[in-house]
Formats: structure tokens, C-alpha cells, sequence
């Protein structure tokens, strides 16, 4: 085993640095988010995505000192820690004995975008953006595009929503979502608006590959600049009683939808 350095203060640089990352501005300056549990690390690593520091625990390090060996191999700078010191940098109420500061993967390549993709306008709630997230990656889309009224994508919550599908999934962050989709649009893309007093979407027929399907905020919908573009808006026939559906509900139903339609076109 590898003498591994050991932190004992709460207030090491590194315990400091790793709690900073639940903040937007720190994750902005040092590239770096924060994540949890050895399965998400594990899912980073697969990735590709750099791990800079990981704190274990010593409960961890006893029931697996081979994940550590594997960590340090993959460069990433290993500390043991007491639990209490975990818990303490960790977001979630039950923490898994282990956390690492991970690099914020690429965005989402605009000039060759894949053909597939799911854009938000105002999700706010993390659980939902990370639910898409990975429903995206489920169903067959290519990418996440999100415009900046949205939950950040790199926040603990939304990626552990996200589990795993984060890394592998890329996003792009826009601060005009409707320049971003009128940028797709000249590109060939169809912008499908998901709007719930439209014709269903189960009358729809794609005529082209290159998709864009966009969700909007859960208590405005889609803003007025974005609808405008839209070459389509479809809805899920609601035939019970609810007024509506859940956003990454709704999401998650349409693009399972235009996949299978897309596919029967080919």
C-alpha cells in the first residue's frame, strides 16, 4: 500500500478545497466539481475525466484498498480521512466515505453537434436537469444544451441525479438559448417545443435526423424568444385528471417518442 499522506483538520487546504466546490464561482475557477461515492468516481474514471484530489475514509480504505491503488495509478492525489471530516465536505445526508474534486468535462462540440439533442429553458430544479440528463443518455440523444436560468449542471445534485450520464453526455451552457437554437436551426436542426396546449406527439412525423427537442421551466414553460423559433410543438396527451406532468417525466416520454419515430422513418 502506498503511504498515503493523512488529513486530520477540517481545515486542511485540501478539505477546504474540496467543501469550496459546492459553490458555482469556486467550480467556474478551478475547472473542478465535486462527486461522491465510489461508484460516480469510478463512472468519472471510465470517462476519461481527470480526478485532482479524493478523500477516502478509513472504514473505505479497509473494506477496498485496491480502489485506492487504483486512483492513485490513474494520477489522482489520495488522502485518508476520518468519516467526520467526509461528511463535512460531502452534499449528501448519507455520504459514502468517499469524495474527489473531478475535472469539468468538455462541452458539447457546436460546430459538429451530435444529431440528437435536448435543450432546457429554465429547468431549475437539479433533480430534474440531472434526471434528463441521464434519460438522454438512455434514449438515445447525443447532447444537453441549457440555457442559463437553469439548475448548474456541475452542482453535486444535479450529477448525482445525473449518475454518471454527466460524464459522458456533454452540455453546453448558453447565455442566449434562443441564439444557440437559430444557430442549430440554420444547421438543418428541427426545434420541436414540448407545449402542453399543441397537437400530440404521437401525430408527428419526423422529416429530419437532426432534432432539437426543447423543455421548458417548470412553472413558466418555454419562454416566448425560444417558442417563436420553433418549427414544431408537440404535447403528451394528458387522459386522466392531472393538469400536468412532471418536466423530466414529460422529457423523458418525448424522447423515448422521437427516437422510436425517428428510427421507424429510417
Amino acid at each position: 500500500m502506498h503511504n498515503m499522506e493523512r488529513i486530520t483538520s477540517a481545515r486542511n487546504p485540501v478539505v477546504q478545497a474540496l467543501r469550496g466546490l459546492k459553490e458555482k464561482k469556486n467550480r467556474q475557477a478551478s475547472g473542478c466539481m465535486l462527486i461522491e461515492g465510489e461508484k460516480l468516481i469510478l463512472e468519472a474514471l471510465n470517462a476519461g475525466l481527470a480526478l485532482r484530489s479524493v478523500l477516502i475514509s478509513d472504514e473505505v480504505l479497509t473494506q477496498n484498498a485496491r480502489l485506492a491503488e487504483k486512483l492513485i495509478s490513474y494520477g489522482a492525489a489520495v488522502y485518508a480521512a476520518p468519516e467526520t471530516i467526509i461528511n463535512s465536505v460531502c452534499d449528501t445526508k448519507t455520504p459514502q466515505g468517499i469524495c474527489a474534486a473531478c475535472a469539468i468535462p468538455a462541452p458539447m462540440n457546436l460546430v459538429e453537434p451530435p444529431e440528437r439533442i435536448i435543450a432546457l429553458d429554465g429547468v431549475q430544479d437539479p433533480g430534474n436537469v440531472g434526471t434528463i440528463w441521464r434519460t438522454a443518455d438512455a434514449s438515445g440523444f447525443g447532447g444537453l444544451m441549457l440555457s442559463e436560468a437553469c439548475a448548474d449542471p456541475f452542482s453535486p445534485k444535479v450529477q448525482r441525479a445525473a449518475m454518471g450520464s454527466g460524464f459522458r453526455l456533454p452540455v453546453s451552457y448558453e447565455a442566449s438559448l434562443e441564439k444557440a437554437l437559430g444557430a442549430l436551426k440554420d444547421n438543418g436542426y428541427t426545434i420541436i417545443a414540448a407545449d402542453t396546449r399543441s397537437s400530440s406527439i404521437y401525430e408527428y412525423s419526423p422529416i429530419s435526423r437532426r432534432i432539437a427537442l426543447v423543455i421548458g421551466s417548470e412553472a413558466h414553460g418555454i419562454s416566448r424568444d425560444v417558442m417563436a423559433l420553433a418549427d414544431h410543438a408537440l404535447s403528451l396527451p394528458l387522459r386522466g385528471k392531472a393538469e400536468s406532468l412532471n418536466a423530466a417525466i414529460a422529457a423523458g416520454i418525448m424522447m423515448y417518442e422521437l427516437v422510436r419515430a425517428l428510427e421507424k422513418e429510417v
